[in-house]
């Protein structure tokens, strides 16, 4: 028979799987390369980027990543674990 006590642990691990679950984006770093994604808050009228530049090391950890905005072909660096974030990443062009 289960107590109250396990009954809401196991309500609280299902609402945090769901709440921050929702908040992020999955990404896999070996299918990062030609990736879409679309910027939560267009700035200087960008809006749509492309991943156009991934390097790994040794282990197979990605060491950098570059964004290129679609409309004015400008390279950023970012940081690729930024994009799983779901207020400022849109996975694909929407």
């Amino acid at each position: 028979m289960r107590t109250i006590r396990q009954d809401n642990a196991a309500l609280l691990l299902w609402a945090s799987g769901v709440i921050y679950g929702s908040m992020m984006n999955k990404i896999n770093p070996k299918k990062l390369l030609k990736s879409k994604w679309t910027a939560a808050e267009a700035k200087n009228r960008e809006k749509h980027f492309m991943v156009t530049e991934v390097e790994f090391d040794e282990a197979g950890m990605v060491i950098s990543c570059f964004l290129e905005a679609i409309i004015s072909r400008r390279s950023i660096p970012i940081q690729w674990h930024d994009l799983k974030d779901k207020s400022q990443w849109i996975h694909g062009w929407k």
